[in-house]
């Protein structure tokens, strides 16, 4: 299965007309999201592996969509992490945020001691819109990301890569490789570049706005949220 893949322009304009035309909500959007990413977990790294699971969140939207995974996961019978370390003070994180703290799921500063207690993580720092420098504190988080021998997977993209065109050609993240990739909605340009299993989590896109952006909605199947494609498959 190759899967059309969608620019950080086109997914952009797609998550406004989400919230526009289709009239979803963005607690909507980001509680599907993290479904997805919780379930792909599910599937690559079950609990009989370890249920210890570290949720490393950015201060965006791709952190919101982390601290979903971990309230999901939690109830899966996890035992989820979190290291959060710009918050946002915009209402919904702080009410994603909340509802862990009500499970009295841990929040940690310190993400190199947190890696030594933990099985797997989750890279929810970065997605689709970044572009530019890695900034304070997250160098030392992607650093350790590329040197670790533990499951990564990356909700979207794996942190640091550049949504067209990978990962960088040298210095912090050049050598970043996550495990698993839980592309939202559609593939980016960079799964060319990816080389471990491969999840798409967009069961919410109607089959209308599918066709007006050009992409392929994979068949799901039962109640999943997610479907593994071949890794590196997507075409622009």
């Amino acid at each position: 299965m190759t899967l059309k893949t969608l620019g950080a322009k086109a997914a952009a304009a797609l998550d406004q007309e989400l919230m526009s035309t289709c009239a979803f909500s963005i607690d909507q959007l980001m509680e599907l999201a993290g479904l997805a990413v919780s379930q792909a977990v599910y599937r690559v790294h079950p609990l009989s592996r370890g249920a210890r699971v570290l949720v490393a969140c950015g201060p965006g939207n791709n952190g919101g969509d982390g601290l979903v995974a971990a309230r999901h996961l939690f109830y899966y019978g996890y035992k989820p992490t979190i290291f959060y370390p710009k918050r946002s003070k915009n209402d919904l994180y702080q009410r994603l945020a909340k509802q862990l703290e009500d499970l009295d799921v841990p929040f940690v500063d310190d993400f190199q001691s947190a890696m030594g207690s933990t099985d797997h993580i989750v890279d929810a720092i970065f997605g689709f819109s970044f572009s530019g420098e890695v900034r304070e504190p997250f160098p030392a988080v992607i650093r350790a990301l590329e040197k670790t021998r533990l499951p990564v997977t990356s909700v979207d993209a794996p942190s640091s890569w550049d949504i067209e065109s990978g990962p960088p050609s040298s210095g912090l993240g050049s050598s970043f490789m996550p495990t698993t990739l839980v592309s939202l909605t559609a593939p980016k340009p960079l799964v060319k570049h990816f080389k471990g299993r491969h999840f798409v989590g967009g069961r919410f896109v109607s089959p209308s706005i599918a066709k007006k952006y050009d992409f392929e909605v994979p068949p799901y199947e039962g109640v999943d949220q997610v479907v593994e494609i071949p890794s590196g498959s997507g075409k622009i």
